[in-house]
C-alpha cells in the first residue's frame, strides 16, 4: 500500500509541476515600416467590412507598377499566383516569432521562396490581380496566422478610415563600425550571409570593420550570444554579427538592410 501511495504522490507532483511551469514570454514584434520606398506618401484605408478586418489598402495617384518593399527583415515563404480570385499574385514574408506580412494584388514578383530580405527590398509591384477592382496594395500583418492591427514604427495604424502614411523604410545610407571579438581566433568571412556560403578570407580578433548593411542568415552562436544577423563588410564579404561588438543588441538603428 505504501508503494502505491508513493507512486500516486509522484504522479501528482509531476502533474502539479507541469502546471507551474511558466509560459514562454511572447517574442517582441518586428519594427514594421510602411511597405514603400523611403519618402513616398501613400493613402492607407481600413474598413470594418474588409477581409481580413485589419488589412490596409494602400493607394496613390497612378500607382500601377509602383514598387512594393519589405516592411521588415525576414524570409520569403510564399510567392503565389491565385489567378483571377482572392489575393491574385501575392507574397508572404516570415519575420520570425510567428509574425508574417502579406502583400497582395501584385502586378509581378521580384523575389523567390527562401530568399532573405531586409528593409526596402523590392518584392514586387502594385497591381490589380485577383479579386481587385483597381490598382492598390492589400497589406496585412499577422501573428500565428491571425490578422492583427498593423503598426508602423511601433505606432498603431488608423482604424477605421483613411490616413496618409509617409515611408521612412530604409532611408539611411550611412555605415557603421564594429570590432571583431573572437577571444583569439580569426573570424571567417563568407561570400554570403550564412555558414553555408564559401569562405573568402578571414579577419583577426580585435579588427575594426566598416559595416555597410546587415541582413538575416544562418543562426550563429558566438561571443555575443546567438544571432541570425550578418554584417556585410565589403562586396561579397559577410561576417556573423554574433562575433562583432557594435554597441547594439540586434540590428544597428538606421543602418541599411542588405
Amino acid at each position: 500500500m505504501r508503494r502505491r501511495w508513493s507512486s500516486l504522490l509522484a504522479a501528482a507532483l509531476v502533474v502539479a509541476g507541469s502546471l507551474l511551469v511558466p509560459a514562454s514570454p511572447a517574442l517582441a514584434a518586428p519594427t514594421f515600416k510602411v511597405p514603400f520606398p523611403c519618402g513616398q506618401s501613400w493613402s492607407g484605408q481600413t474598413r470594418t467590412d474588409h477581409s481580413p478586418a485589419y488589412a490596409i489598402d494602400f493607394n496613390r495617384t497612378d500607382d500601377l507598377g509602383d514598387p512594393v518593399v519589405a516592411s521588415a527583415p525576414g524570409t520569403v515563404d510564399r510567392v503565389t499566383d491565385l489567378g483571377g480570385t482572392s489575393y491574385g499574385k501575392y507574397v508572404r514574408i516570415d519575420h520570425g516569432g510567428g509574425y508574417t506580412t502579406y502583400y497582395a494584388h501584385l502586378n509581378g514578383f521580384n523575389v523567390s521562396v527562401g530568399q532573405s530580405v531586409g528593409y526596402g527590398k523590392v518584392i514586387g509591384w502594385v497591381g490589380s490581380t485577383g479579386g481587385s477592382t483597381g490598382p492598390h496594395l492589400h497589406y496585412e500583418q499577422r501573428l500565428n496566422g491571425n490578422d492583427i492591427q498593423a503598426r508602423f514604427n511601433g505606432t498603431l495604424a488608423y482604424y477605421w478610415g483613411t490616413k496618409t502614411y509617409t515611408s521612412d523604410n530604409n532611408c539611411s545610407s550611412g555605415t557603421a563600425t564594429g570590432t571583431v571579438n573572437t577571444a583569439g581566433a580569426d573570424l571567417t568571412v563568407r561570400s554570403g550571409p550564412g555558414t553555408g556560403y564559401s569562405a573568402v578570407g578571414s579577419v583577426a580578433d580585435g579588427t575594426k570593420v566598416t559595416i555597410y548593411c546587415q541582413t538575416s542568415g544562418t543562426s550563429v552562436t558566438g561571443t555575443y550570444g546567438t544571432s541570425s544577423i550578418w554584417d556585410r563588410i565589403g562586396s561579397g564579404r559577410y561576417i556573423a554579427d554574433a562575433y562583432v561588438y557594435t554597441g547594439y543588441d540586434g540590428y544597428i538603428p538606421n543602418l541599411p538592410r542588405c
